[in-house]
């Protein structure tokens, strides 16, 4: 196969020099030949977008830094997924749709250069107007697309549809491996509706404070295998998606068959993350042998009465966290995102069964150790018109924190604020719960507090450090509850705590 360097056709690497025509010459010269490698050699390399073909190897150097532009003015209006949404957008920096053979490796940095996209985004929050040619062409072409599919497009003035740093649109046979992504001016890297994709020993960055600094975004994709990578970012670690609400729907597109392992995660609001745009499905996903520090979630499923389909059939295991806020969190009440004039949406009462209604099931979470969690040791919410179904925690060890001083926080974000701070376990609306081989110690409150909930198996639940007159489990409005632990049965009345409608079979 061909092989040319991007010096070859002008390319400059002197961290001015604007790169943009020697990476789109460098590109069709190989889109003519039907493939080869485009070598990027050390330097810092200024350009605007580029736009990626089949069959294409992009090689970066070591000491190799593509750096692109933060003139709003060179992307110009390209349809994309936006957020869940189809719709019109900035055009991503690095961008490649209807493709297949797609490669990009090698030791260099990818540089989205997202500051100047973070303070528009930021400043617009703060009421500060902004908009320019791109804006205006962005919104125009949205009036007629959008408008036309009747979509409910949420926050879009409020974020002006920045760009992600890397999408891959309807591609197949994806490889990335080795490069650094960094400082994207959304989410870091986004692929949609993409078939076979290997995603091995990246490293994903961004820093704390960027909105929305998502670090990879699998949407709507099959058979994935992300590998050896390392996240540290502003907001989801590594999120899988599928579409929002009515447009998800209607695009119909699942997340399926993923596999995630050898990972490491270092801050960011979630470790592994799916949801909240899950209107498409997600299903058959493992995950394992995967370190979680500092995240704020661990292991995090969130969707809402808005986004309907399902998240199922995941299987996560092998997962060491410290640091996090809350390890496991499952939640089918996540407050964002929805139409806050519709009072169904946090209704705290059973609705009406529909397509918006989300199912969450076939759940199995085992061999999971955590150190210093500061707010809850679980939080798993359902709806009382739709359970959690069929969730498996095994061999689970959760230390909470035991500074006095730790304020804890929300351990993930329902239809109300709820506070934890070195808590227990926090379940309601499950139906088909097993727990075993689990220790929780907290720093106050019981280790498991359960409610609403049915078909509950409880085996060698334990706390060894009590606290006075509380129990290690508190139980309300449960049925068909059974437990199986020698704690219990050394004793029964400081191990569980009911009221009057829970019935416990020992």
């Amino acid at each position: 196969m061909m092989q040319l360097s991007v010096i070859d056709f002008g390319g400059v690497p002197d961290g001015k020099t604007l790169n943009t025509d020697a990476f789109a010459k460098a590109i069709a010269a190989i889109e003519e030949a039907n493939g080869g490698t485009i070598i990027v050699p050390s330097g810092d390399y200024v350009t605007g977008p580029i736009e990626l073909v089949s069959q294409l190897k992009l090689y970066l150097e070591p000491g190799a830094r593509i750096r692109f532009t933060d003139d709003f003015e060179a992307y110009p209006a390209t349809r994309t997924r936006w957020s869940g949404y189809e719709c019109y957008g900035f055009h991503p920096l690095l961008f490649g749709e209807n493709l297949e053979d797609v490669t990009i490796c090698g030791e260099g940095t990818i540089d989205g250069q997202g500051q100047a996209w973070w303070d528009i985004a930021n400043g617009i929050k703060q009421d500060q107007w902004f908009e320019n040619g791109r804006t205006k062409e962005i919104r125009e072409k949205n009036d007629e697309y959008v408008g036309a599919l009747k979509t409910n497009v949420l926050e879009w003035e409020t974020q002006f549809l920045r760009p992600p740093l890397l999408q891959l649109l309807n591609c197949k046979r994806v490889t990335i491996e080795g490069v650094t992504l960094e400082r994207s001016p959304f989410w870091n890297t986004h692929l949609v509706y993409c078939d076979h994709v290997s995603v091995r020993g990246v490293t994903i960055k961004n820093p704390a404070d960027t909105p929305n600094g998502d670090g990879l975004d699998i949407d709507s994709c099959s058979n994935v295998r992300i590998t050896d990578c390392h996240f540290d970012v502003g907001d989801d670690c590594l999120c899988l998606k599928s579409g929002i609400n009515e447009d998800g729907r209607r695009v119909n597109r699942p997340t399926e068959n993923v596999v995630v392992t050898n990972c490491t995660m270092a801050s960011g609001h979630g470790g592994i993350v799916f949801g909240s745009e899950s209107s498409g499905g997600i299903k058959n996903v493992t995950v394992t042998n995967c370190v979680f520090i500092g995240t704020d979630r661990g292991i995090r499923l969130k969707t809402n009465r808005a986004r309907g389909s399902y998240i199922k059939q995941l299987l996560i295991s092998n997962i060491y966290m410290e640091d996090v806020f809350c390890p496991i969190a499952i939640n089918s009440f996540y407050r964002y995102g929805v139409d806050e004039n519709n009072p169904d949406m946090n209704a705290p009462h059973a609705i009406e069964v529909s397509e918006k209604t989300p199912i969450i099931k076939d759940i199995s979470i085992s061999h999971i150790m955590v150190r210093n969690a500061r707010a809850a040791a679980a939080f798993i919410y359902g709806l009382p018109e739709m359970p959690i179904r069929n969730l498996h925690l095994s061999n689970i060890d959760v230390e909470m924190t035991t500074d006095p001083n730790e304020e804890g926080g929300e351990p993930d974000m329902v239809k109300e604020t709820v506070l934890k701070a070195g808590d227990g376990m926090f379940i309601r609306y499950v139906d088909g719960l097993s727990l075993n081989q689990v220790r929780v110690e907290t720093r106050q409150g019981s280790a498991l507090t359960i409610s609403d909930s049915q078909d509950i198996e409880v085996l060698q639940f334990k706390m060894k450090h009590l606290h006075s007159n509380i129990p290690v489990i508190s139980a309300a409005n449960c049925k068909d509850f059974s437990i199986n632990s020698r704690e219990y049965q050394r004793d029964p009345f400081r191990y569980l705590q009911t009221d009057d409608k829970t019935k416990v079979e020992i």
